[in-house]
């Protein structure tokens, strides 16, 4: 398959960026690494009469540690992210992650920004930005502003970033000592996107859940937050947690999507066996910390 005709640019600078895509309108699309835009472009999914490279900005592909963050770049490429140290130390959840995207060849194109901003409800990196109320920074025209996760992510493929705007970093708090990390998801096959899927966070003092926090992911038509579980779970002896119960709580009221791949009440099961694993192992890896 090829894709429709479109335009080609690469600018170098950000300013450029945003001026190329201010210039071309509604017609143009920013292209990251193209993991996801690309082959939706051969099969004729969307077209675009234009497309702005951005993976030519030496300034999106940084990765900086500063005032309790870890930032990153939204060309910085998975690949990347799955071997730093800076993200490794400062969001493991993120660094956990990682390596259930896809397979290695898609992960050395695929970018933070490019996954985060496609919003693909079945992603892990959106469920990551939510669970650990990540900040987005956007550029346009009119300047920068910055998006909190939870504001983000309006529905499939569709977020608060304007068609003028472009995504610069993603800013991820650093969790502090006692924490533990995981990610579960169940797949048809290993680098299929997820049927269901959990990333958990926790942090452990004096034996209590201080502080818990729950993405999930394929479960809706969006990432979603399981507060109602993150409440129950916060306060509670670390070592009498019913991760059972946690993960019923975590699904309760939910209504995915059936599809070709799985029917709704399946995605509630996986979902809730996800939540109670990845829990398990989060708590395990806070009491060691």
């Amino acid at each position: 398959m090829k894709p429709a005709p479109f335009e080609y640019h690469a600018p170098t600078t950000l300013d450029a960026a945003v001026q190329l895509l201010a210039g071309l309108g509604d017609e143009a699309k920013v292209l990251a690494g193209g993991q996801s835009l690309v082959p939706m472009l051969n099969l004729r999914l969307t077209r675009f009469e234009a497309l702005v490279d951005i993976g030519r900005v030496e300034e999106l592909r940084r990765i900086e540690r500063t005032n309790g963050t870890v930032n990153l770049g939204a060309t910085v490429a998975q690949c990347v992210v799955e071997r730093d140290a800076t993200v490794a130390a400062g969001v493991p959840l993120l660094a956990k992650a990682t390596p259930l995207i896809g397979h290695f060849q898609i992960r050395s194109r695929g970018t933070v920004g490019g996954s985060i901003a496609h919003a693909d409800p079945a992603a892990e990196y959106p469920a990551v930005a939510l669970a650990l109320d990540a900040e987005l920074e956007v550029a346009g025209p009119a300047g920068r502003r910055t998006i909190p996760a939870a504001d983000f992510f309006l529905g499939t493929w569709m977020t608060t970033i304007g068609a003028d705007e472009i995504l610069v970093a993603t800013r991820f708090p650093v969790w502090g000592a006692g924490s533990g990390f995981a990610v579960e998801e169940v797949a048809r096959r290993h680098g299929d996107f997820a049927i269901a899927g959990a990333a958990v966070a926790v942090t452990v003092t004096d034996g209590q859940v201080a502080r818990a926090a729950i993405g999930l992911f394929g479960m809706g038509h969006t990432p979603l937050r399981a507060s109602a579980a993150e409440s129950a779970l916060t306060g509670a002896a670390a070592s009498g947690v019913d991760a059972a119960e946690i993960g019923r709580l975590a699904v309760e009221g939910l209504e995915p999507p059936d599809d070709l791949h799985a029917s709704s009440g399946l995605r509630l099961r996986v979902g809730a066996a996800t939540v109670s694993r990845a829990l398990q192992r989060a708590i395990e890896e806070a009491d060691r910390a």
